[in-house]
């Protein structure tokens, strides 16, 4: 069984990445429906819909926080994320390095690469594991401390690798040169 501290962090943790992934999309719209466009999976028109998915963001990050909500929301999450990671494999698949992945880190583009399918799948495991089932005893302030230094420990930390991996792929399209 989880603790439900760890529980609480793990769910804390997703909530804020997806809710500050959304509000990034949704800061430039248009921008983000040219990357829709760009990844050419979807029947042409289709990018119109691009908006659906920021929002989408936005509604699974709540959705983790509110109780009766949190197995959907994890679901469909997992299905967002093997969505994402899917996207990035079809066009890596096809040689397609240097298109921008969206991800919402930043205002720069960043060309899409293998570690963040990666990233993905450790997201999805991480979801995974806030549905097996939690202890039922209370939350102590003890850890509402933890959550809140893990919370903050773990921002910093996927925010310092998704930054170093991302100047690493940076690096390496322009050592490769154009293809």
């Amino acid at each position: 069984m989880l603790d439900p501290a760890i529980g609480v962090l793990i769910i804390a943790c997703l909530a804020l990445l997806l809710a500050s992934a959304a509000l990034h999309k949704l800061r430039d719209l248009r921008r983000f429906t040219e990357i829709v466009r760009a990844y050419r999976l979807l029947p042409a028109g289709a990018e119109r819909l691009a908006p659906l998915v920021p929002l989408t963001e936005l509604a699974l990050a709540v959705g983790l926080l509110i109780t009766p909500l949190r197995a959907l929301a994890i679901s469909l999450g997992i299905v967002l994320l093997l969505g994402y990671a899917a996207a990035i494999a079809v066009n890596l698949a096809r040689g397609r390095r240097d298109l921008d992945c969206g991800c919402g880190a930043g205002d720069a583009a960043r060309p899409i690469a293998p570690w963040m399918i990666a990233r993905n799948l450790v997201l999805v495991l991480l979801l995974t594991v806030s549905l097996t089932p939690w202890h039922l005893r209370p939350l102590s302030p003890t850890d509402a401390l933890t959550v809140g230094a893990g919370l903050a420990v773990a921002t910093l930390l996927y925010e310092s690798l998704d930054r170093l991996l991302g100047r690493l792929g940076l690096r390496t399209a322009l050592l490769r040169g154009p293809r």
